[in-house]
Protein backbone atom coordinates (compact mmCIF):
# COMPACT_ATOMS: atom_id res chain seq x y z
CA UNK A 1 0.00 0.00 0.00
CA UNK A 2 1.04 3.58 -0.59
CA UNK A 3 2.31 5.46 2.07
CA UNK A 4 0.61 9.18 2.61
CA UNK A 5 1.70 12.59 1.80
CA UNK A 6 0.97 15.38 3.21
CA UNK A 7 1.13 18.70 1.83
CA UNK A 8 1.46 22.17 3.98
CA UNK A 9 -0.01 24.91 2.50
CA UNK A 10 0.96 28.17 4.69
CA UNK A 11 -1.60 30.86 3.71
CA UNK A 12 -1.96 34.71 4.66
CA UNK A 13 -5.20 36.22 2.65
CA UNK A 14 -5.29 33.71 0.19
CA UNK A 15 -9.28 33.44 0.13
CA UNK A 16 -9.42 33.64 -3.64
CA UNK A 17 -6.83 30.29 -3.70
CA UNK A 18 -7.59 27.68 -1.19
CA UNK A 19 -10.62 26.17 -3.21
CA UNK A 20 -8.46 26.42 -6.62
CA UNK A 21 -5.25 25.08 -5.17
CA UNK A 22 -7.34 22.66 -2.78
CA UNK A 23 -8.92 21.26 -6.44
CA UNK A 24 -5.34 20.89 -8.57
CA UNK A 25 -3.35 19.27 -5.70
CA UNK A 26 -6.01 17.00 -4.81
CA UNK A 27 -7.63 15.94 -8.11
CA UNK A 28 -3.92 15.11 -9.30
CA UNK A 29 -2.87 13.11 -6.34
CA UNK A 30 -6.30 10.99 -6.31
CA UNK A 31 -5.22 10.81 -10.38
CA UNK A 32 -1.99 9.29 -9.39
CA UNK A 33 -3.33 7.04 -6.55
CA UNK A 34 -1.31 8.94 -3.95
CA UNK A 35 -2.72 8.91 -0.46
CA UNK A 36 -2.71 12.43 0.85
CA UNK A 37 -3.84 14.78 3.12
CA UNK A 38 -3.55 18.92 2.47
CA UNK A 39 -2.76 20.92 5.63
CA UNK A 40 -3.70 24.44 5.27
CA UNK A 41 -2.22 26.79 7.91
CA UNK A 42 -3.83 29.91 7.99
CA UNK A 43 -1.58 32.62 9.01
CA UNK A 44 -4.03 35.38 10.59
CA UNK A 45 -5.23 36.27 7.55
CA UNK A 46 -6.93 39.73 7.33
CA UNK A 47 -9.53 37.87 4.34
CA UNK A 48 -11.88 34.80 4.53
CA UNK A 49 -9.22 33.10 4.44
CA UNK A 50 -10.30 30.61 7.17
CA UNK A 51 -13.58 30.50 6.18
CA UNK A 52 -12.85 29.11 3.04
CA UNK A 53 -10.81 26.42 4.27
CA UNK A 54 -13.66 25.41 6.36
CA UNK A 55 -16.37 25.57 3.88
CA UNK A 56 -13.66 23.61 1.86
CA UNK A 57 -13.51 20.61 4.71
CA UNK A 58 -17.64 20.52 4.57
CA UNK A 59 -16.93 19.81 0.42
CA UNK A 60 -13.65 17.56 0.28
CA UNK A 61 -11.96 14.79 2.19
CA UNK A 62 -8.03 14.89 3.33
CA UNK A 63 -8.52 18.18 4.04
CA UNK A 64 -6.83 19.28 7.83
CA UNK A 65 -6.73 22.95 8.55
CA UNK A 66 -4.65 25.10 11.48
CA UNK A 67 -5.81 28.77 12.65
CA UNK A 68 -2.95 30.50 14.38
CA UNK A 69 -4.56 33.50 16.52
CA UNK A 70 -2.75 35.93 14.81
CA UNK A 71 0.28 36.52 12.18
CA UNK A 72 3.40 34.96 12.81
CA UNK A 73 4.88 34.74 9.21
CA UNK A 74 5.37 32.02 6.68
CA UNK A 75 8.34 30.09 8.60
CA UNK A 76 5.99 29.93 11.92
CA UNK A 77 3.34 28.69 9.48
CA UNK A 78 5.57 25.98 7.80
CA UNK A 79 6.44 24.90 10.85
CA UNK A 80 3.25 24.53 12.46
CA UNK A 81 2.19 23.15 9.40
CA UNK A 82 4.75 20.13 9.42
CA UNK A 83 4.32 19.50 12.99
CA UNK A 84 0.81 18.70 12.23
CA UNK A 85 1.15 16.86 9.39
CA UNK A 86 0.18 12.82 9.31
CA UNK A 87 2.06 11.65 6.63
CA UNK A 88 5.24 9.79 5.69
CA UNK A 89 6.46 12.42 3.65
CA UNK A 90 5.79 16.03 3.67
CA UNK A 91 5.84 18.42 1.08
CA UNK A 92 5.51 22.11 1.70
CA UNK A 93 4.39 24.48 -1.32
CA UNK A 94 3.02 27.82 -1.70
CA UNK A 95 -0.89 28.25 -1.71
CA UNK A 96 -0.69 30.62 -4.87
CA UNK A 97 0.23 27.73 -7.24
CA UNK A 98 3.53 29.38 -7.94
CA UNK A 99 5.22 25.79 -7.49
CA UNK A 100 3.78 23.52 -10.03
CA UNK A 101 1.77 20.82 -8.19
CA UNK A 102 3.07 18.60 -10.93
CA UNK A 103 6.04 18.62 -9.38
CA UNK A 104 5.13 16.65 -6.46
CA UNK A 105 4.60 13.65 -8.41
CA UNK A 106 8.48 13.53 -8.77
CA UNK A 107 9.25 14.77 -5.20
CA UNK A 108 6.91 12.01 -4.46
CA UNK A 109 8.42 9.33 -6.63
CA UNK A 110 11.89 10.39 -6.06
CA UNK A 111 11.28 9.57 -2.10
CA UNK A 112 10.04 6.20 -3.32
CA UNK A 113 13.12 5.61 -4.53
CA UNK A 114 14.78 6.30 -1.13
CA UNK A 115 15.61 10.03 -1.26
CA UNK A 116 14.67 11.75 2.20
CA UNK A 117 15.05 15.08 1.17
CA UNK A 118 14.21 16.44 -2.11
CA UNK A 119 14.59 19.71 -3.13
CA UNK A 120 12.66 22.19 -5.54
CA UNK A 121 14.83 24.52 -7.36
CA UNK A 122 14.12 27.21 -9.13
CA UNK A 123 14.93 26.69 -13.00
CA UNK A 124 13.57 30.08 -13.89
CA UNK A 125 12.52 32.99 -11.22
CA UNK A 126 9.13 33.60 -13.27
CA UNK A 127 9.23 37.85 -13.79
CA UNK A 128 11.26 39.52 -11.28
CA UNK A 129 13.03 43.46 -11.85
CA UNK A 130 16.56 43.82 -11.84
CA UNK A 131 17.03 45.21 -8.28
CA UNK A 132 15.03 42.18 -7.07
CA UNK A 133 17.12 39.49 -8.66
CA UNK A 134 19.86 41.88 -7.44
CA UNK A 135 19.34 41.74 -4.04
CA UNK A 136 18.20 38.36 -3.78
CA UNK A 137 21.39 36.89 -5.74
CA UNK A 138 23.18 39.09 -2.72
CA UNK A 139 21.08 37.36 0.23
CA UNK A 140 21.80 33.57 -1.79
CA UNK A 141 25.18 34.30 -1.84
CA UNK A 142 25.86 35.20 2.30
CA UNK A 143 23.62 32.10 3.24
CA UNK A 144 25.28 29.84 0.96
CA UNK A 145 28.52 30.86 2.14
CA UNK A 146 26.88 30.30 5.69
CA UNK A 147 25.27 26.80 5.23
CA UNK A 148 28.38 25.30 3.14
CA UNK A 149 24.92 24.54 0.04
CA UNK A 150 24.69 26.31 -2.80
CA UNK A 151 21.10 28.11 -2.42
CA UNK A 152 21.28 30.09 -5.39
CA UNK A 153 17.89 28.60 -6.61
CA UNK A 154 16.69 27.16 -3.42
CA UNK A 155 13.08 27.70 -2.57
CA UNK A 156 10.41 26.97 -0.23
CA UNK A 157 8.83 23.75 -2.15
CA UNK A 158 10.55 20.61 -0.91
CA UNK A 159 9.63 17.46 -0.04
CA UNK A 160 11.27 15.55 3.40
CA UNK A 161 10.79 12.29 4.39
CA UNK A 162 9.20 11.68 7.94
CA UNK A 163 12.54 11.55 9.80
CA UNK A 164 14.20 14.61 8.17
CA UNK A 165 10.88 16.28 9.13
CA UNK A 166 11.46 14.84 13.06
CA UNK A 167 14.49 16.80 12.98
CA UNK A 168 13.88 19.53 11.96
CA UNK A 169 10.82 19.42 14.28
CA UNK A 170 13.78 19.15 17.14
CA UNK A 171 15.90 22.76 16.15
CA UNK A 172 15.42 24.88 19.08
CA UNK A 173 15.75 28.36 18.16
CA UNK A 174 12.86 30.76 17.65
CA UNK A 175 13.87 32.25 14.00
CA UNK A 176 13.88 29.37 12.12
CA UNK A 177 14.60 29.56 8.23
CA UNK A 178 13.04 26.63 6.52
CA UNK A 179 14.71 27.19 3.39
CA UNK A 180 18.55 26.63 4.72
CA UNK A 181 17.81 24.34 7.79
CA UNK A 182 15.81 21.78 5.61
CA UNK A 183 18.93 21.23 3.61
CA UNK A 184 21.28 21.63 7.05
CA UNK A 185 19.79 18.63 8.54
CA UNK A 186 21.18 16.62 5.72
CA UNK A 187 19.95 13.23 4.78
CA UNK A 188 20.17 11.62 1.67
CA UNK A 189 19.53 14.64 -1.27
CA UNK A 190 18.02 15.31 -4.72
CA UNK A 191 17.20 18.07 -6.53
CA UNK A 192 14.33 18.44 -8.44
CA UNK A 193 13.88 21.61 -11.39
CA UNK A 194 10.67 24.05 -11.79
CA UNK A 195 9.52 27.08 -13.56
CA UNK A 196 8.02 29.26 -10.85
CA UNK A 197 4.44 30.05 -12.14
CA UNK A 198 2.48 32.90 -12.35
CA UNK A 199 -0.06 33.90 -9.82
CA UNK A 200 -3.71 33.10 -10.68
CA UNK A 201 -5.16 35.13 -8.47
CA UNK A 202 -5.15 37.68 -6.01
CA UNK A 203 -1.72 39.54 -5.70
CA UNK A 204 1.83 39.04 -3.76
CA UNK A 205 2.18 39.52 -0.25
CA UNK A 206 6.01 40.60 -0.37
CA UNK A 207 6.82 43.92 -0.84
CA UNK A 208 10.37 45.57 -0.98
CA UNK A 209 10.31 46.06 2.41
CA UNK A 210 8.97 42.71 3.66
CA UNK A 211 11.51 41.28 1.93
CA UNK A 212 14.52 43.35 3.15
CA UNK A 213 13.30 42.13 6.70
CA UNK A 214 12.68 38.79 5.79
CA UNK A 215 16.51 38.47 4.08
CA UNK A 216 18.05 40.53 6.64
CA UNK A 217 16.23 38.50 9.67
CA UNK A 218 17.01 35.39 8.13
CA UNK A 219 21.15 35.75 7.77
CA UNK A 220 21.27 37.29 11.03
CA UNK A 221 19.67 34.04 12.09
CA UNK A 222 21.56 31.80 10.12
CA UNK A 223 25.53 33.52 9.54
CA UNK A 224 27.83 35.63 11.08
CA UNK A 225 28.60 37.49 8.00
CA UNK A 226 26.86 40.91 9.36
CA UNK A 227 29.88 40.75 12.38
CA UNK A 228 32.22 39.52 9.86
CA UNK A 229 31.98 43.04 8.18
CA UNK A 230 32.23 44.64 11.22
CA UNK A 231 35.79 42.99 11.68
CA UNK A 232 37.01 43.73 8.24
CA UNK A 233 36.42 47.83 8.66
CA UNK A 234 37.79 47.05 12.13
CA UNK A 235 41.13 46.01 10.01
CA UNK A 236 40.99 48.25 7.04
CA UNK A 237 40.90 51.77 9.45
CA UNK A 238 43.87 50.06 11.21
CA UNK A 239 45.90 49.43 8.51
CA UNK A 240 44.58 53.16 7.61
CA UNK A 241 45.35 54.59 11.07
CA UNK A 242 48.98 53.14 10.92
CA UNK A 243 49.69 54.69 7.61
CA UNK A 244 48.21 58.07 8.58
CA UNK A 245 50.24 57.97 11.97
CA UNK A 246 53.63 57.25 9.76
CA UNK A 247 52.97 59.87 7.14
CA UNK A 248 52.10 62.22 10.21
CA UNK A 249 55.33 61.49 12.22
CA UNK A 250 57.13 62.23 9.28
CA UNK A 251 55.89 66.17 8.71
CA UNK A 252 56.55 66.32 12.07
CA UNK A 253 60.02 65.38 12.27
CA UNK A 254 60.73 66.58 9.08
CA UNK A 255 59.78 69.94 10.25
CA UNK A 256 56.47 70.41 8.24
CA UNK A 257 53.73 71.34 10.08
CA UNK A 258 50.53 68.57 9.79
CA UNK A 259 47.68 70.43 8.23
CA UNK A 260 44.46 69.28 7.10
CA UNK A 261 42.03 70.42 9.45
CA UNK A 262 38.86 69.71 6.98
CA UNK A 263 40.74 65.85 6.43
CA UNK A 264 40.07 65.34 10.48
CA UNK A 265 36.96 66.62 10.55
CA UNK A 266 36.10 63.92 7.84
CA UNK A 267 38.09 61.27 9.57
CA UNK A 268 35.91 61.95 12.48
CA UNK A 269 33.05 61.88 10.50
CA UNK A 270 33.85 58.56 8.83
CA UNK A 271 35.30 56.26 11.53
CA UNK A 272 32.03 57.79 13.64
CA UNK A 273 29.52 56.19 11.23
CA UNK A 274 31.78 53.25 11.16
CA UNK A 275 31.56 52.77 14.64
CA UNK A 276 27.64 53.64 14.81
CA UNK A 277 27.02 51.54 12.08
CA UNK A 278 29.32 48.40 14.17
CA UNK A 279 27.28 49.54 17.36
CA UNK A 280 23.88 48.69 15.46
CA UNK A 281 25.00 45.77 13.74
CA UNK A 282 25.95 44.26 17.25
CA UNK A 283 23.06 45.09 18.87
CA UNK A 284 20.43 43.63 16.42
CA UNK A 285 22.44 40.48 17.27
CA UNK A 286 22.09 40.95 20.76
CA UNK A 287 18.16 41.75 20.05
CA UNK A 288 18.13 38.12 18.43
CA UNK A 289 19.76 36.77 21.38
CA UNK A 290 17.21 38.64 23.73
CA UNK A 291 14.36 36.46 21.38
CA UNK A 292 16.11 33.57 21.56
CA UNK A 293 16.29 33.18 25.74
CA UNK A 294 12.96 34.70 26.07
CA UNK A 295 11.68 30.94 24.69
CA UNK A 296 8.35 32.82 23.43
CA UNK A 297 6.00 30.06 21.26
CA UNK A 298 6.98 30.41 17.43
CA UNK A 299 3.37 30.52 16.54
CA UNK A 300 -0.33 30.14 18.64
CA UNK A 301 -3.04 28.26 17.44
CA UNK A 302 -6.11 29.28 17.89
CA UNK A 303 -7.87 26.23 16.31
CA UNK A 304 -7.55 23.36 14.37
CA UNK A 305 -9.43 20.83 12.13
CA UNK A 306 -8.64 17.52 11.50
CA UNK A 307 -9.02 15.29 7.71
CA UNK A 308 -12.26 13.12 7.36
CA UNK A 309 -11.34 9.92 7.62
Amino acid sequence: MDKMLSVVLPAYNEEQMIKKTAQVVGDLLEKEQIPYELVFVNDGSKDHTWEKILELKEERAHIKGVCFSRNFGKEGAVFAGIAQAEGDCIAVMDCDLQHPPETLIKMYRLWEDGYQVIEGVKASRGRESFIHKMFAKTFYSIISDATGIDMSRASDFKLMDRQAAEEFLKLPERNVFFRALSSWVGFKTTYVEFDVQEREAGESKWSFKSLVQYAVNNITSFSAAPMQIVTFFGVVFFVFAVLLGIQSLYMYFSGHAVAGFTTVILLLLLVGSILMFSLGVIGYYIAKIYDEVKMRPRYIISEVIKSKE
